[in-house]
């Protein structure tokens, strides 16, 4: 049984996520302190967490900072606020998924289900012979889940490394944002797309060169979406 930690001050909204998650099947604990929240994401074993912004003690940002440095877990981040910068933000640091106050709890209950479902897959993987992509000084070895630069290694969250393989595996071939998102987050975009902007912003500050204004792997097409260029 997979075991969620809900982080929310608001003790009305934690019991009904609660709630439906139980429902579910899943185990499911509470806390509304973010000190607390991040003491025992970092202390116990928790298979995914739901995560309010705005929080006593520490804030939803930094306790995904703090978490991200340690784990790699799911974090579905969960705010009142609507604006953009928010939700960018909370994607730079690491959260797979931003949901925006009010929302339905059984979108909620489909989204833990989706990140747990890539989760479990990526860690049952068989193991084989290693899967590399190597193209330029660009490596992603799929199976140990790695990324090197020139023989440099990044660090890449979750749905970094998937959107990156994902984009590799299929190179010159254009992809619309909501495309990328139904692959790589498994579900309708629902108009939102600032997630897929985010998180190739992210990876171009990883694996691309910064003394050049050309981009040499993840090419942006105006008006369209993205592609990976051999």
């Amino acid at each position: 049984m997979s075991r969620i930690l809900i982080i929310e001050d608001e003790t009305s909204i934690a019991e009904l996520e609660r709630d439906y998650l139980v429902l579910s099947g899943f185990e499911v604990e509470c806390e509304v302190d973010g000190n607390r929240g991040l003491e025992r994401v970092l202390g116990e074993e928790f298979d995914l967490v739901i995560l309010d912004l705005m929080l006593p003690g520490m804030d939803g940002f930094e306790v995904c900072r703090r978490i991200r440095e340690q784990k790699n877990l799911p974090i579905i981040m969960v705010s009142a606020k609507k604006e953009d910068i928010d939700k960018i933000r909370g994607l730079g640091l690491g959260a797979d998924d931003y949901m925006t106050k009010p929302f339905s709890p059984s979108e909620l209950v489909a989204r833990v289900k989706a990140h747990l479902a890539r989760y479990d897959r990526l860690v049952n993987a068989g193991v084989h012979a290693n899967d590399i992509i190597q193209i330029r000084g660009l490596k992603i070895d799929k199976t140990a889940r790695r990324v090197w630069v020139d023989g440099e290694e990044k660090i890449l969250t979750t749905k970094e490394f998937d959107l990156l393989s994902f984009l590799a595996q299929n190179p010159n071939r254009v992809f619309r944002k909501e495309e990328l998102f139904r692959e790589i987050w498994e579900m309708e975009s629902i108009g939102d797309i600032a997630t897929v902007t985010v998180h190739i912003k992210k990876i171009r500050e990883k694996i691309e060169k910064h003394d050049t204004d050309k981009h040499q792997y993840i090419e942006t097409i105006w008006g369209v979406g993205y592609r990976f260029k051999l």
